[in-house]
């Protein structure tokens, strides 16, 4: 363990060369279609933490040449409003991704607004479909925040193969999903909820700790073990603050590496997003077979998609 604390693992110059490879991608996107590639972001209501990322989002998008588009629903909608805006843009032929602003009001049903997003523009991964291959270890769009938080380990040299891993949350687009990547890395994973008994012994069981609870404060360093990795998931603002999940100063004089908030996972994100992004206009793009040039009687062969720069962790996109 470095003297002084823990290792701190920056996301944000993992963030940088992931948005320098988007940037060229979008730039060959551009100059093959005369247009942006497009990511709408459907918000309804304004949730502090989501205002945040979604700000940070729509931020990046112009940074790497991709157009945000901001669709901002009534906050006293209906259910069937919000989906009809997500169908809307399902048909729109200029929009590549569909991201939706979580928590939704509790008048909507969270599986009514997840069914009626387009699995090919379901950048975030939370429709059932993508959902599926990620469990079934095939390709899929994966939650950008569970990506990050693996691709976090594997970018900055920590080895994951053999470790026991400790989820704390079981969301359906963080904590499981996180879960199914370490597995897939060949970690040992314990997750642990609300319902959890004896939390502090199971957190002191890891070897990496990974914490998506969306509790500030959780996690103490008198509860981990020495020389452990820490990865803190949480966004919460406090007194005007943005802070995680643990708490910090103590759990980093017990880590050996640990991710800041801000400027850890979340950078990681936004920036894997974008990728994922690419990676949508791409597959779009692949599935439009290009008439036949004029007096050519053979049919034209489909687009092929290249993979040069979609960000990748072991064959999931």
């Amino acid at each position: 363990m470095p003297r002084g604390g823990a290792r701190l693992l920056q996301g944000g110059p993992i963030a940088t060369e992931i948005r320098q490879a988007v940037s060229e991608d979008v730039a060959a996107y551009v100059e093959r279609h005369g247009r942006r590639p497009v990511l709408a972001v459907v918000i309804c209501g304004r949730d502090a933490p989501s205002m945040v990322y979604l700000g940070q989002i729509l931020r990046s998008t112009e940074k790497v040449g991709i157009e945000g588009r901001l669709v901002e629903v009534d906050g006293e909608a209906s259910e069937a409003s919000v989906v009809e805006a997500i169908r809307t843009l399902n048909e729109d032929p200029a929009v590549n991704g569909i991201i939706v602003q979580m928590p939704l009001p509790a008048s909507i049903r969270l599986r009514s607004v997840v069914d009626a997003i387009d699995p090919a523009k379901d950048i975030d991964g939370i429709h059932p479909l993508n959902a599926g291959l990620l469990r079934l270890g095939y390709d899929g769009f994966l939650p950008a925040t569970a990506h990050a938080a693996v691709e976090i380990l594997r970018r900055s040299g920590i080895e994951i193969e053999g470790k026991r891993a400790v989820v704390i949350g079981r969301s359906a687009i963080v904590g499981m999903p996180v879960a199914f990547l370490l597995v897939r890395e060949n970690a040992t994973v314990t997750v642990c909820h609300t319902r959890t008994r004896d939390l502090a012994r199971h957190v002191k069981d890891a070897e990496i700790l990974v914490v998506a609870a969306g509790h500030p404060g959780l996690i103490r360093g008198d509860m981990v073990r020495r020389g452990v990795v820490v990865v803190d998931v949480g966004i919460n603002v406090v007194g005007g603050t943005i802070v995680g999940d643990i708490e910090f100063e103590s759990v980093r004089r017990v880590a050996s590496a640990i991710t800041p908030v801000p400027g850890g996972v979340g950078p990681l994100t936004n920036a894997l997003l974008l990728a994922h992004l690419v990676r949508a206009a791409r597959g779009q793009e692949a599935t439009v077979v290009p008439p036949a040039a004029p007096g050519d009687a053979s049919e034209a062969a489909p687009a092929t998609v290249s993979d040069d720069h979609v960000i990748a962790s072991r064959g999931v996109r």
